[in-house]
C-alpha cells in the first residue's frame, strides 16, 4: 500500500486520539489527510477495515471505559468529555458496543463474566448450520496465553458475537452451528508478558460467507502485534478475557467482581 496513504491515515486517527471531545467531521479529517472527501473515507476503510466515524466512534467509547476505571468523573462527565452531548445516546452506544452499561462496566472494574459458551443444539446433524474450522497461528517472538475468537458482522468487536470460542494458546479450532450470513473472524490475544497494551496480537479474517448445507472453508488465522490501525475491541468480555490473564490474576479478578457484585 502507497507508504504516503498510510501515512496520512495515521495523522488522523492520532488527530482522532487527542481530540476525542470535540467535534470532528469527515470534512475535518479529509483536510488532515489532504484527501477529498470521497478519495479520504475509501482509503481509510482500505487501510483500518472501517469507515472513519466507526474508527472514531470506537476511539471514544474505548477512552470511556478508561476513565470509567481511572478516574470519579460521572457517567454523564465522561459521556461529554468523548464527545457525546446525550447522556442517553451515550449509554446506549456504550451498552450496544460494550455489551454493559457504564454503571455496570465501572462497578465490576471493568472485568465481567465470561462470554457463555453458545448451547448445544439437539436438532439432526444435516439440520444443523455448518462448522468454521482452521487455526490459529502465531509469529515466532509471541507466544499467546490465550486467544479468543468471535465471529462478527463487522471488522470491529462491538456488542456480542454471533459465535465464539477460546483457545488456551495457538492451534486447531473450531467454532460450531455457525448461522447464515457473512461474518469476519476477529482474534484477539495476549502473551505471557505483563505488558498488556504491548503484548496484544489480533487478526481478522473475512468475509466469510455462510450458508446453511455447504461446508465452509477452513480459516487460517495469523496472529500479528496490534497496530495503530486496529479499532479498539470495545466488547467488556475480550477485556475480561485479555487483562486478567495479562496481571496474572484470571481468578482472582472474577472472584473480586463478584464480591462488587
Amino acid at each position: 500500500m502507497d507508504e504516503a496513504i498510510v501515512e496520512s491515515v495515521e495523522r488522523v486517527i492520532r488527530v482522532m486520539q487527542g481530540n476525542l471531545g470535540e467535534p470532528i467531521t469527515i470534512d475535518d479529517m479529509a483536510r488532515t489527510a489532504m484527501f477529498s472527501k470521497f478519495h479520504f473515507s475509501r482509503m481509510f476503510l482500505r487501510v483500518t477495515g472501517v469507515s472513519p466515524r466507526r474508527f472514531l466512534s470506537a476511539l471514544r467509547l474505548q477512552e470511556a471505559k478508561r476513565l470509567l476505571l481511572t478516574s470519579s468523573l460521572t457517567v454523564a462527565d465522561i459521556s461529554h468529555v468523548v464527545g457525546y452531548n446525550s447522556i442517553g445516546t451515550f449509554s446506549s452506544r456504550f451498552s450496544l458496543s460494550v455489551g454493559v452499561s457504564p454503571t455496570t462496566y465501572r462497578k465490576h472494574c471493568g472485568y465481567v463474566p465470561p462470554l457463555e459458551e453458545h448451547p448445544r443444539t439437539d436438532r439432526p446433524a444435516r439440520d444443523r448450520h455448518p462448522v468454521l474450522r482452521g487455526s490459529v497461528q502465531h509469529p515466532p517472538e509471541f507466544r499467546p496465553r490465550r486467544v479468543v475468537l468471535g465471529l462478527f458482522p463487522e471488522r470491529i468487536a462491538r456488542g456480542l458475537p454471533v459465535r465464539h470460542t477460546t483457545l488456551d494458546g495457538a492451534g486447531g479450532f473450531g467454532v460450531a452451528d455457525v448461522p447464515d450470513g457473512t461474518w469476519y473472524l476477529i482474534a484477539r490475544a495476549v502473551g505471557l508478558g505483563v505488558d498488556a497494551e504491548h503484548d496484544t496480537y489480533v487478526a481478522v479474517s473475512g468475509p466469510i460467507k455462510v450458508t446453511e448445507g455447504r461446508p465452509v472453508r477452513p480459516v487460517d488465522v495469523r496472529l500479528r502485534r496490534k497496530s495503530i490501525f486496529d479499532p479498539p475491541a470495545l466488547l467488556a468480555h475480550l477485556d475480561e478475557a485479555m487483562l486478567a490473564i495479562s496481571a496474572g490474576s484470571y481468578g482472582r479478578t472474577l472472584e473480586t467482581a463478584s464480591t462488587v457484585a
